[in-house]
């Protein structure tokens, strides 16, 4: 019996997507003062078309993306926690958080980090558990009405976001405190790649036979 060889598919190696559905053209990456790092799970590292933490570092000039589950001893998180001139944070809702829609940072004159780990629910525990250089880091919150536009991946609870919804949600409340000045078009820009990406899966959910 002759095997049937399928023929590869070109991919784009900026964004790990199909070029078929690439996403590098509605990509304009936003300058903010803020600097963001995205601490993603091995696991999400290996989503390779749905992968939002790549594409929200793709989309901002002021980000860095580390893949690991325990960071105590990552150099270059170390550095920036240890610099007094820094200010870090770390996304993760809980009683204690800081929700930056009622309440002001106060960073006095010190470079805002904000840590952000890319992974499911599940996987972000353990990141968060092992990496101990994390845990004296003030965190952030915020308030999010409005579902998730990740319409094709179950989240755990309807408020949920991905990684770049709620870097998103993180610039808009930014915007509010003016620690961030961005031109509304720019932000509106911000979240137009993770849009066209929902828009090509929504696609493909309905029409199977399409090359995504």
């Amino acid at each position: 019996m002759r095997e049937t060889l399928q023929t590869p598919r070109n991919m784009c190696y900026n964004c790990n997507r199909p070029t078929s559905s690439c996403l590098c053209r509605y990509i304009t990456p936003l300058q903010t003062k803020t600097k963001f790092i995205i601490l993603m799970h091995p696991k999400e590292y290996k989503r390779i078309k749905n992968n939002t933490g790549r594409l929200t570092k793709l989309s901002l000039c002021h980000a860095e993306l580390f893949v690991g589950v325990d960071f105590s001893q990552h150099q270059k998180v170390n550095a920036l926690i240890q610099n007094p001139n820094n200010f870090c944070t770390i996304l993760y809702p809980g009683e204690k958080s800081i929700n930056l829609n009622t309440k002001k940072l106060s960073l006095q004159n010190r470079q805002l980090i904000i840590f952000i780990i890319d992974a499911t629910w599940d996987s972000a525990k353990p990141i968060l558990r092992l990496s101990t250089n994390l845990h004296p880091l003030s965190r952030i919150s915020f308030t999010h009405t409005q579902n998730s536009m990740y319409q094709f991946k179950r989240q755990p609870f309807v408020e949920a976001l991905s990684t770049m919804e709620s870097t998103y949600a993180i610039l808009k409340a930014l915007q509010t405190q003016k620690i961030e000045t961005i031109e509304k078009r720019n932000l509106d820009n911000f979240i137009k790649p993770f849009e066209k990406m929902v828009h090509f899966q929504m696609q493909f959910a309905k029409n199977p036979s399409l090359t995504l």
